[in-house]
């Protein structure tokens, strides 16, 4: 069965975009740790991050290295956090999270639930940074 990840790739559930290309995606978190959380995603669905090829995984990283600097230049913090968990959703993916504290990157802590417009507004201050 298609992950969650792979029917927001396919059109099927909509997202909150941020940049794509023939390889990842990358998306808003629905339920972010902090405003502009976002997971970059393989297109190739692949469970475990680490058993992605080693030429896809060092362009994923490159990828999410793009979206990271926008993410800075367009949420106030201190840094973007890195975080791979793999639990959650099965089918690879790396968070980026805007961080001023550890606690930000805190996976047990309650999620956000901002609205849809919310997550489109920020969705563009990103995008508006690339």
């Amino acid at each position: 069965m298609a992950s969650i990840f792979t029917k927001i790739i396919s059109g099927e559930i909509p997202c909150h975009k941020i940049a794509e290309n023939d390889h990842f995606i990358a998306f808003l978190d629905v339920f972010p740790l902090v405003i502009g959380h976002v997971l970059v995603v393989p297109k190739k669905e692949t469970d475990y991050l680490f058993d992605i090829e080693d030429a896809d995984l060092s362009s994923m990283m490159v990828f999410a290295k793009k979206i990271a600097k926008a993410q800075k230049l367009a949420i106030e913090c201190k840094r973007i956090g890195v975080a791979v968990i793999g639990l959650e959703v099965p089918h690879a993916h790396i968070h980026l999270v805007p961080m001023n504290t550890v606690n930000d990157i805190n996976f047990t802590q309650a999620k956000l639930k901002p609205s849809s417009e919310d997550l489109q507004e920020i969705a563009y201050r990103i995008i508006s940074k690339l």
